[in-house]
């Protein structure tokens, strides 16, 4: 699927306004800043399809983006940075959590977290929330061009001995040199074709 055409389809900050299209979806989640908009670019293969901005938080919105008309892949609001409004974050929480617990076209979830890093005390419960939801995860692990091949190799290794056993598949991406890509594509597809198979 790499290549296929993705546009914008349209930004929702109340439930009622989901997309009503039959059709599967891959939501993005992660802490601010830690590279979903840049991801959502490479994946698509357009520049400015996502905004990427330095200032996190940016996000205040779930942002829904068609890929060839066959799948929606689902930007949501990032967690974690302090700056952002108490008001934004009350209007998320409930935005975020109806999304991810009752949508019937969720097939998946990409859990984006910093390779550098590991994972953060929020990265952590959103994957065991998501567990229990019973929602399919793929960590990705963002940024690894910024360590030695040494360092990528462990820190890959770590996640994969945390959370594999879990069930969680852990890929390393970097959007700058466009590693990962295809491994992301691939288990994007796959799990379309799930979802296409228990909703026909």
């Amino acid at each position: 699927m790499t290549g296929a055409r993705v546009t914008f389809v349209k930004g929702v900050v109340r439930l009622s306004d989901l997309p009503r299209a039959h059709i599967p979806e891959i939501a993005f989640s992660g802490r601010s800043n830690v590279g979903k908009s840049s991801l959502l670019n490479r994946l698509a293969g357009v520049r400015a399809l996502a905004r990427v901005s330095r200032t996190p938080g940016k996000t205040q919105e779930i942002n829904f983006y068609s890929a060839a008309d066959r799948f929606h892949l689902v930007d949501l609001p990032g967690y974690g940075y302090a700056r952002v409004p108490d008001s934004a974050k009350k209007s998320w929480g409930p935005l975020v959590e109806g999304y991810l617990e009752d949508r019937k076209q969720l097939a998946a979830v990409i859990q984006l977290l910093d390779l550098r890093h590991g994972p953060t005390e929020l990265d952590r419960a959103m994957i065991e929330w998501l567990e229990v939801k019973k929602r399919p995860i793929l960590l990705v692990a963002t940024k690894q061009d910024k360590l030695t091949r040494q360092e990528r190799k462990a820190a890959l290794d770590a996640l994969a001995g945390e959370f594999e056993r879990r069930g969680a598949a852990v890929v390393g991406v970097s959007s700058l040199r466009n590693e990962g890509i295809e491994q992301v594509w691939k288990w994007i597809e796959e799990h379309c074709r799930s979802w296409r198979k228990r909703n026909p």
